[in-house]
């Protein structure tokens, strides 16, 4: 089966709902001659947690970018493809103008302000909207029931904090922007075990009682695919697999090429 037939998604049925996210056959091209990202296609639904997993370098924070529009401060472009939010054609659109519109990206490494205590770091967040007085202290409230390690570090300065901390501080944030699909990448990255699992947890609950959709660019497989719903796994920038979270979690072959091994297609073609 050749590469093209194994990734490209099905067509959807004419009743069937509009995704929240579509991203369809996007080419991105960094200095205008590097090709980072080739003909990756991935949806995400109203109220749905998606994986999107692979090594250091496939490609998810490339796509990530190109979703929100970040992808223009790398020079950077999307050359090919479109990606559709909510219905609308988005690509090429102004990162803040997206965020106005509920998406928000929570970039790998934790970027905080390090000299404002936590509790300005949220309210920074919160500024996006405009939020009256009230408006704003309750959004704050919010965050710190979804993330009760802020609120005791309210007035500590986001520097001073710990690695995974400064993650749910990024995360919290993003929050108080009130989104609707929330971009994370990589948020797993330098945290002992532990840590991650509280903030995928965090994550899970957020989408189950909030309804906030997730894609979350990961390299930790096993946990990523515990929490998620569906996923597509990245490999030299394309997409080479897709499916349910728990069907990809059970196959020994994802682990394996995921790892540096032998792609599907690879595998195929070697013993037919």
């Amino acid at each position: 089966m050749s590469q093209t037939a194994q990734t490209r998604q099905p067509v959807p049925s004419a009743d069937a709902p509009t995704p929240l996210l579509a991203v369809d056959e996007i080419e991105v091209i960094y200095d205008a001659a590097i090709l980072a990202v080739a003909g990756v296609s991935l949806h995400v639904g109203e109220g749905e947690c998606v994986a999107l997993l692979g090594a250091n370098g496939a490609g998810k924070s490339t796509t990530l970018k190109a979703v929100s529009g970040l992808v223009q401060a790398d020079r950077a472009r999307v050359s090919r493809g479109q990606i559709h939010y909510a219905g609308a054609a988005v690509t090429g659109v102004a990162p803040h103008q997206l965020a106005r519109q509920g998406i928000v990206h929570v970039l790998e490494g934790r970027h905080v302000f390090p000299q404002l205590t936590v509790e300005e770091n949220l309210r920074a967040g919160g500024f996006l909207r405009a939020p009256g007085r009230r408006a704003l202290a309750a959004s704050l409230e919010r965050i710190y029931t979804w993330l009760p390690r802020l609120k005791t570090k309210r007035h500590t300065r986001a520097g001073l904090t710990s690695g995974g901390e400064q993650q749910m501080l990024a995360l919290g944030r993003a929050l108080m922007t009130q989104p609707r699909l929330v971009l994370l990448d990589e948020p797993s990255m330098g945290l002992a075990p532990i840590l991650v699992e509280e903030i995928f947890e965090i994550i899970a609950q957020l989408n189950r009682q909030e309804g906030i959709s997730f894609l979350v660019a990961e390299q930790n497989l096993r946990v990523a695919l515990r929490h998620a719903h569906r996923a597509y796994v990245l490999a030299n920038g394309r997409v080479v697999e897709q499916g349910e979270a728990k069907a990809l979690a059970a196959r020994d072959d994802i682990h394996s090429f995921y790892l540096g091994g032998v792609l599907p297609e690879q595998r195929q073609s070697s013993t037919s």
